[in-house]
């Protein structure tokens, strides 16, 4: 009696605190806050949320462990009069008993979405979570472990958002038909587990994307060639919605041309990515004149021809590289406010527009591809030492293939990640050097940051008028955004011998005080790597025994 006394007063604390929140909202809402009390705001409702999503689940796995879908009528209908305003005596008589005879739900997931109106699917997934996080309850209605017991760890300690480490359970759950039976089975998924716990406690940015990548990793497999070429291909699904559906399917390396076509189109200082002429591509098939009366109505960056492009603005042969600023520290891309075109939308816009571009008189738009190799791991024959500038992990045969093809600009890097070839120095950074800290850098240096090298600046950490070089060495790659931040002193970067320049991020962000590395464009084997390096190069520099640079701002 004394234990159901309790859960009685914490389903009424539980109706209290709805109670609570309901009324905050309805002022905070529609009050006149000030800033800092409407961050405040935002900061306490995610944190309710966070409680809330951990409840549902475990809410979830109490329906199936009690049996509550085997109540009898008069304990659901004892539920209903007490409804969502109940007094103690009416929440104790609400007990409830269950029978042996028919009922009314067949499972907890029925009842979930039979009686509490939950869809089906996502009464589903909470079960599926209650089994990966909480547990199970098998046939003798004995509990059984977590299936991901690290994860369930993490899961159960109140300070840790559940959110993310749900969204991993899902993922990891996905592949367990892929991870294999026995011991061999049970391995791969310890290992798979232990890689994502240390994507999720070292930067939570850009652990969803490397997650997925552990797990696509894992359900393809080592496919032989022949399977992979025979599902490659365009493949047509039919009309849904007034639009005509395909699904493309390809090979690492054939991706690999994919993204750096797209990238050259959402940089509009390229011929592939202008956006009047991707207007007036569109405007072929949806018979909508372009925006621009004329050539005076054009604001500057629309008229005449775009940046790096000839005058007549009908460039031929031009390619990213060639397209790129010279100093690529000034931004020279256009103003975001007149991207009124959504990237999906713009990269399919120049795809067909590169179909439509006749051969005679004029040469097709190229494209740029590099393929970054690790030369210890090439020496040693490892199956992952090429990926492409985008992210991409190659197949030996694919690299090998590739340094065949013209276009294919083949980068060599030491186990650093350093380009072994530094160029010379100048005031202002060559296209070899550019390329070079691209394909190697790949993106923005600002943890989580999803900006591709493409859409990124060359940033000098030694400031020219002050005496800096302008050397690989102290060079960094940052997106405009984050390349202002970083001279307004919003984080700082620091610069270590022999590893690219890591992230120190401010106080109000990480207390903690880490350096940190953005690998949102590595492949999971390389991330976890470069996450061990940031993890041992921050104790040794708290221990004294790394010296390290400040950038200045």
């Amino acid at each position: 009696m004394l234990v159901s006394m309790d859960t009685a007063q914490a389903l009424k604390n539980l109706v209290e605190a709805g109670e609570l929140i309901a009324s905050a909202n309805a002022v905070l809402a529609t009050a006149d806050l000030p800033p800092g009390h409407a961050a405040y705001y935002a900061l306490l409702t995610e944190h309710t949320a966070q409680h809330q999503m951990r409840a549902q689940i475990q809410a979830a796995d109490a329906l199936r462990r009690t049996g509550a879908h085997k109540l009898d009528q008069a304990s659901f209908q004892a539920i209903t009069d007490a409804g969502t305003n109940p007094t103690l005596a009416q929440i104790h008589a609400a007990e409830g008993h269950t029978t042996t005879g028919r009922t009314h739900f067949k499972s907890a997931t029925s009842l979930m979405y039979d009686w509490l109106d939950i869809p089906r699917s996502t009464a589903g997934a909470r079960m599926v979570l209650a089994d990966c996080l909480i547990g199970g309850v098998d046939e003798a209605g004995q509990r059984t472990e977590p299936w991901l017991p690290e994860l369930a760890q993490e899961f159960a300690d109140p300070s840790v958002d559940p959110q993310p480490v749900a969204a991993t359970a899902t993922k990891l759950h996905s592949a367990r038909k892929d991870l294999g039976t026995g011991k061999a089975g049970q391995k791969k998924k310890e290992q798979l587990q232990a890689d994502a716990m240390a994507f999720l406690r070292s930067e939570p940015k850009s652990a969803r994307k490397h997650i997925s990548d552990l797990v696509s990793e894992v359900k393809a497999g080592k496919r032989p060639l022949k399977a992979l070429l025979d599902s490659i291909g365009i493949f047509k699904r039919g009309m849904r919605h007034g639009l005509v559906e395909y699904v493309l399917r390809l090979l690492p390396s054939q991706a690999a041309f994919i993204e750096a076509y797209l990238a050259t189109l959402d940089n509009p200082a390229t011929v592939a990515g202008n956006r009047e002429r991707l207007k007036d591509a569109e405007s072929q098939f949806t018979g909508e004149p372009s925006d621009w009366d004329d050539e005076e109505s054009m604001p500057e960056w629309a008229g005449g021809s775009p940046p790096g492009a000839p005058p007549d603005g009908n460039a031929t042969g031009a390619n990213e590289a060639e397209a790129e600023p010279e100093d690529t520290e000034r931004s020279q891309l256009a103003p975001e406010v007149w991207e009124d075109m959504k990237p999906e939308r713009r990269r399919l816009t120049g795809l067909m527009a590169l179909l439509m571009t006749k051969s005679s008189g004029s040469e097709l738009p190229s494209t740029q591809v590099s393929i970054v190799m690790n030369w210890e791991k090439m020496q040693s024959q490892a199956q992952d030492f090429a990926v492409s500038s985008t992210g991409i992990p190659l197949t030996p045969g694919e690299a090998r293939a590739a340094l065949c093809n013209a276009g294919i600009y083949p980068v060599v890097l030491s186990g650093a990640s350093l380009p072994l070839d530094l160029g010379r120095s100048q005031r202002l950074f060559s296209k070899a050097q550019g390329r070079a800290i691209r394909a190697a850098y790949r993106g923005c240096s600002y943890p989580g940051c999803s900006m591709p090298a493409s859409r990124c600046e060359l940033d000098h950490l030694d400031p020219w008028e002050k005496g800096g070089r302008t050397d690989i060495a102290s060079a960094d790659l940052n997106c405009p955004i984050h390349h202002i931040a970083r001279h307004c002193s919003l984080f700082r970067t620091v610069k270590i011998p022999g590893s690219r320049p890591l992230v120190l991020l401010s106080r109000e962000l990480d207390p903690e005080q880490k350096l940190r590395i953005n690998t949102y464009f590595m492949t999971p084997s390389q991330a976890l790597e470069a996450e061990a390096m940031a993890e041992s190069m921050t104790a040794r520099w708290r221990a004294g025994e790394l010296e390290v640079e400040f950038a200045a701002s």
